[in-house]
């Protein structure tokens, strides 16, 4: 089942050259601004906008995605904290921010959206060394 009017239905967020791993239930992303380093998203395969919209099963399948892709992140950025955020308000359709909060952190009291900044964008062989350096810590994980 997909929205004809969802960016992540469509295929046009996230980026594919952002793409880390496939989860079963869900993809794993690096988020387009790396402000935050390491910031990435985890999104459901198939539409929906509300936990309570999927079965018992793959709210608890989704939620150890979520995890293996927190733990993976916190011990590959060697995060001191890591932010979970599912919004939903601009991009419905079901997609975990897994921020690390590392001890270099301008804001660490501060939600990430609050943070005044400009964006970072990785492209090329830095976005390329990211991701498969995340890649690598998910397949040694599983």
């Amino acid at each position: 089942m997909s929205d004809p009017t969802c960016k992540v239905c469509q295929a046009t967020w996230p980026r594919n050259d952002h793409f880390i791993a496939d989860l079963g239930l869900s993809k794993a992303f690096l988020h387009d601004d790396q402000f935050f380093p390491g910031w990435t998203v985890v999104v459901l395969h198939r539409h929906a906008t509300e936990l309570f919209q999927l079965a018992p099963t793959e709210r608890i399948q989704l939620m150890e995605e979520v995890n293996l892709v927190a733990k993976i992140v916190a011990q590959v950025y060697k995060a001191r904290k890591i932010n979970y955020e599912l919004l939903g308000n601009q991009l419905p359709h079901i997609h975990w921010h897994i921020i690390p909060r590392l001890a270099s952190d301008p804001s660490p009291f501060e939600p990430v959206w609050r943070v005044q900044h400009e964006p970072v964008f990785r492209s090329g062989s830095d976005l390329q060394g990211t991701v498969q350096r995340l890649q690598q810590a998910i397949q040694k994980a599983r």
